[in-house]
């Protein structure tokens, strides 16, 4: 996640704030919960970006326990998805 990303995540969360502050200044229902959608959009989307960059460093620390965790994912999807 770059710093850029991080930055407007962060911003897009400021901006959600104040538009949710603004509806519930004009008794504006609409835009509150607008502003609130923003807020938790850009929340996951920071949770999201720092969950990848933890599997990434994961993954370049250890890339043959990574090799072999997504090998076993792959053969329970197909498993799975073989059975029915």
């Amino acid at each position: 996640m770059s710093l850029f990303d991080k930055a407007n995540d962060k911003a897009q969360e400021a901006v959600g704030k104040g538009q949710e502050e603004l509806g519930k200044a004009v008794d504006s229902p609409e835009h509150e919960l607008k502003g609130k959608v923003r807020q938790h959009a850009a929340k996951a989307s920071y949770a999201v970006d720092d969950a990848l960059d933890c599997v990434k460093s994961k993954t370049q620390n250890a890339p043959l326990v990574s090799l072999a965790i997504a090998a076993g994912v792959g053969f329970l999807a197909a498993k799975l998805l073989g059975r029915r």
